[in-house]
């Protein structure tokens, strides 16, 4: 995940001058198209099939209730989950109830038929009711992104809106293509607060993503709470790009967002990067570099100039007691380590380095991750590699694969976010090239790498690194519309997959941004409406 300087005119890029670039982004001018009539026609990302019930509309009323599936407190908390999008804009009660009844809206773990897994969902549109059938809570919260799409954008207002609340007559039956359908955000570079992240996590949740990869040390910042090594987050999170005030997640604030996540069935995976891109713990702990000398605080963007001292006993205590409380913080199966750009890290130091810090990883209960450089040490076979190359040839990754390494992709010059647009976008980078909506939605994970078997992707994730970017608006710009056409890849059927097709759809999302106040780009690929 190379991110190559492109030299001192992009450190230090302040907030304001980001905001003054941004401004008039939001619904710049560009062809305009009528809306679908339909929009059972433009639910993104796309489902495995969709029937239209025409006259059987449903309008949401005063009396409307939300059932959920009897004994659950799952199905509840999805029922919750949708009534708090609805409440500020309906004005609506909208009590969440449990019962098996198909009138106003249900969410039920009954019914739904086999195909749909673990995160599939039938949804039945009628004028009678609204109902939503799953096998799990998981399917049951995609079956309402869904839903929400079909109601009008107005739904997503914070304030009472003027009604009618409808949402058109049909079926959508859906299911995933790939379990791990993720998006990752460097808060390192720089850091963003806990609400800008859960507003990230709310918009990301939207379009079926499952994993929210937080990128949270580096060489410009330590972003983690650490009790047993302090200074990684007092000192080593005190600066950032630019040389801004930085900041870290206290160990309670990082549990907040986990469980904010995850009560939108989004699993947080963790990266604790090593032993490159670690300036920030060097400059921390003297103890951690091999001469004794702690370099001072860094703020440009250069990469690989930083490692761990891989022959000191010191350097493997540290990591063991981060990944001990790291894992101990986070529910889900997988912690990332890093491994890319190690540079100053030689060959055999590091394989000696992953030999030793992947049974650090399973030792805490947990699986390693890491960005695919590290399959050249021969990490065990149920480690998973992120390849995040820019050519379609990767026999290291092919070869991992054979050894049963899972693979989740993410090559820059498809689905890193932080790629400009083009050579007038203000923000991002763009050594891995220009990135348009249609660069970024046109290729199959499943046949992208030369030689690597549809059976060994586990998904897609799209990272976006933050070396530009100082808030959410910054974040949103370069984050939509591309993000959506990711979370496609990684949900809809291949057979799905059409160009003309999806940029009428992702058309149709603006409306519902402007709404949410989402700061996208209004790329002119795109037949925008209005």
């Amino acid at each position: 995940m190379s991110r190559k300087s492109e030299g001192a005119a992009r450190r230090g890029l302040g907030r304001a001058l980001a905001a003054l670039l941004l401004l008039g982004s939001v619904g710049a001018a560009a062809p305009a198209q009528a809306a679908p009539e339909n929009p059972l026609r433009h639910i993104v990302p796309a489902p495995v099939e969709v029937t239209p019930r025409p006259g059987a509309a449903f309008t949401l009323g005063a009396d409307t209730r939300i059932h959920t599936q009897p004994g659950s407190a799952d199905a509840r908390r999805v029922g919750e989950f949708l009534a708090g999008v609805l409440r500020p804009s309906t004005g609506y009660r909208l009590p969440v109830v449990p019962g098996a009844s198909t009138r106003g809206i249900a969410l039920l773990l009954t019914g739904a038929p086999r195909e749909v897994g673990d995160e599939g969902y039938q949804l039945d549109v009628t004028r009678a009711g609204v109902v939503v059938r799953a096998r799990t809570a998981a399917g049951l919260f995609a079956g309402v992104q869904t839903f929400r799409q079909l109601l009008p954008a107005k739904v997503e207002a914070k304030t009472r809106q003027q009604g009618p609340f409808t949402a058109p007559g049909g079926r959508v039956l859906d299911h995933p293509r790939y379990a791990h359908r993720g998006a990752m955000l460097d808060v390192a570079r720089h850091f963003f607060s806990p609400d800008e992240v859960k507003r990230y996590i709310d918009q990301i949740a939207l379009y079926k993503v499952n994993r929210l990869h937080l990128h949270l040390t580096d060489d410009q910042g330590w972003r983690l709470e650490i009790k047993s090594w302090p200074r990684l987050a007092t000192h080593g999170g005190s600066t950032e790009v630019g040389g801004g005030p930085g900041g870290y997640y206290t160990q309670e604030q990082y549990r907040d967002l986990v469980a904010y996540a995850a009560a939108r069935h989004i699993t947080v995976i963790p990266e604790i990067d090593m032993p490159g891109h670690t300036n920030a713990a060097l400059a921390s702990y003297p103890e951690l570099n091999c001469d004794g000398v702690a370099p001072p605080l860094y703020t440009g963007i250069d990469v690989g100039f930083s490692s761990l001292c891989i022959t000191k006993d010191i350097t493997y205590k540290f990591v063991d007691d981060v990944l001990r409380e790291v894992a101990a913080l986070t529910p889900g199966r997988y912690i990332h380590i890093g491994g890319d750009e190690a540079h100053a890290t030689t060959d055999p130091d590091f394989d000696l380095f992953i030999d030793k810090v992947v049974p650090l990883v399973a030792k805490h209960g947990k699986v390693a991750s890491g960005w695919h450089e590290f399959v050249k040490a021969g990490p065990p076979a149920e480690a998973v590699a992120q390849f995040w190359g820019t050519r379609t040839t990767a026999p290291d990754v092919v070869a991992a694969a054979a050894r049963g390494n899972g693979i989740v992709l993410s090559p820059a010059s498809k689905a890193y976010l932080d790629m400009k647009y083009d050579a007038n976008t203000p923000l991002g980078l763009s050594w891995a090239g220009y990135t348009d909506v249609e660069d970024a939605y046109d290729w199959n994970p499943g046949a992208y790498v030369e030689g690597l078997p549809g059976s060994a992707v586990r998904g897609v994730e799209a990272p976006l690194w933050s070396e530009t970017l100082t808030d959410s608006a910054g974040v949103e710009f370069m984050a939509f519309p591309r993000l959506p056409a990711i979370a496609e890849l990684g949900w809809s059927p291949w057979s799905t997959h059409d160009w003309a097709s999806f940029k009428v759809r992702l058309a149709a999302q603006a409306e519902r941004w402007r709404v949410m106040g989402v700061n996208f780009y209004a790329s002119p690929q795109v037949p925008w409406n209005g």
